[in-house]
């Protein structure tokens, strides 16, 4: 008998959506110098935020964990051949496909933000803009890949994956759900990105050598 019960846990849940906003808006203020401090704020949020999720797939809660959901090039394969069954694989956690798109992302994040702070301080000049410009171009195209799985997934399975990362809940079997939410970390997390979003470090956001200059291409509005 299926029940309801708890998958993801709480810091997990605002990384990904925290992650999904500072990428959007980052990606939405490259080519303006108008918002660069903005861009140049949601780079570093992208950073923290990778830099946790780094560390909370080693010592996380069961689903959250790289363990989870570190599978084979051949068991990718063999998910995504079942999709075109009448009886897909279904998996509580992230599925092989999904697990792509996380490792990924996280590669990404890591690369157009690394990149996008060294160009920034004018360090690399043109090879890290066209590195953090490709960075940036990949991830989107993996985002937007990564959607469509979530949608396809959900109708096949029947079941609503983006609520489920909003909730933290599935439908499983008892034994499968995880105990413990987190709630006090998600929400320390959460308030240090509402905080840094709302009270900006001055010093983050100018380069080291006090010139101004635009973070993706030299273009004024």
């Amino acid at each position: 008998m299926l029940q309801r019960i708890l998958v993801w846990d709480l810091p997990t849940r605002i990384f990904h959506w925290a992650l999904a906003i500072s990428f959007a808006g980052a990606f939405l203020t490259a080519e303006s110098e108008r918002y660069r401090d903005i861009h140049v704020m949601l780079g570093y949020t992208m950073l923290s935020l990778v830099a946790f999720r780094l560390l909370w797939g080693f010592i996380g809660t069961r689903y959250a964990r790289f363990s989870s959901f570190s599978f084979k090039p051949r068991e990718v394969v063999d998910y995504l051949r079942s999709l075109l069954s009448k009886q897909p694989q279904h998996h509580i956690g992230h599925n092989p496909a999904g697990s792509m798109a996380i490792f990924l992302l996280l590669g990404l994040a890591l690369l157009a933000g690394t990149s996008g702070v060294l160009l920034y301080q004018e360090v690399g000049g043109e090879m890290f803009e066209e590195l953090h410009e490709g960075a940036a171009n990949f991830m989107l195209a993996v985002v937007v890949i990564h959607i469509a799985g979530v949608v396809a997934s959900s109708v096949l399975h029947r079941e609503n994956l983006a609520r489920s990362m909003v909730t933290g809940y599935k439908h499983g079997q008892p034994e499968q759900g995880i105990r413990r939410t987190y709630a006090w970390l998600g929400a320390i997390i959460l308030a240090a990105v509402i905080g840094f979003w709302a009270y900006p470090q001055p010093e983050l956001l100018q380069p080291a050598n006090g010139a101004v200059q635009s973070v993706h291409h030299h273009e004024e509005d």
